[in-house]
Order: structure tokens, then sequence, then C-alpha cells
């Protein structure tokens, strides 16, 4: 595990840069946060370290974006708010082995459907400036063994 502070959206997003920029096809990762912690941001900087096409926009109202990328691994944002369980996001038949999958309120079913994930927690409760968040990163699989890199 691994908890870092990030101070500015601007922050958030180059954390989700460094984050993109460690994932390959068939990697998972499962954003947990309230409503405007920064999740969305994350995904746009995962995004762009994966050179996708188009902006990366909260999937809220069409639950899945797919965003393809200039190397081929298209980017999949997912947001399970609305979702009635692990069954409703498997029925979305996402194609978790070709692409890089990004959940949004999924920590419920995620390791339900994969065996190797990043769930990365982002916290603005206990912070005095609201654009301070804690973020808490925790790799499942042996994929995710190692995070130092996430802090370095």
């Amino acid at each position: 595990m691994a908890t870092l502070t990030i101070g500015s959206p601007e922050a958030m997003e180059a954390f989700g840069g460094r984050i993109g920029s460690a994932l390959r096809a068939g990697d998972v990762v499962c954003l947990t946060g309230n409503l405007g912690a920064g999740k969305t941001t994350l995904t746009r900087g995962i995004g762009v370290a994966l050179h996708v096409r188009g902006t990366v926009a909260s999937p809220t109202f069409v639950v899945a974006r797919t965003h393809p990328s200039e190397s081929g691994v298209p980017l999949i944002h997912v947001d399970a708010y609305r979702l009635g369980g692990v069954d409703e996001l498997d029925d979305l038949d996402l194609d978790w082995d070709r692409s890089i999958t990004v959940v949004e309120w999924g920590e419920d079913m995620v390791g339900k459907l994969v065996d190797s994930w990043l769930h990365i927690v982002i916290d603005r409760s206990s912070q005095a400036d609201e654009n301070v968040r804690t973020v808490t990163v925790t790799g499942h699989g042996d994929r995710w063994g190692n995070l130092e890199w996430v802090t370095a």
C-alpha cells in the first residue's frame, strides 16, 4: 500500500499520468471516493498518458465509455455507481484482457471479475484545503506487488 497527498486538480491529473504510464492491456484500476473527489480528473491523467483520442469525461449517464488510444489499447472508463452489482458490471461485456479499464465506484465488484487490480481511494474529508486529497493505492494480485513507484 502507498499513501500520498495530492494538492491540486492539476497534481491529481499528473498523478493519473504517472499511473497511466505504468498500465498495459489487461490492467484494471478501481477508483473510490466521494462525489467531486477527483476520480475523473485522475482518469483524465491516465488518458493523457495513454494518448487517448477525445476528452475523458465522467461516464455517469452512459455507464461506460471507450476511448481509443494511439497505442491500440483502449481505455474503458466505467461508472458503476448505478449498477446493481457485479452481475450488471459483468453484463457490460467489457474487454478486460485487451483494454485498460478504470472503474469508478466498483470496489465491491472488481475483485469478483479479475484477479489483479489497483485500488485507489481518494479522500478529501480530512483536509482543511478543499483542493488537497489523501490518496491511498493498494495493489491486488501478482501484477501489483511492488508499489514503490507510486510515491517515488
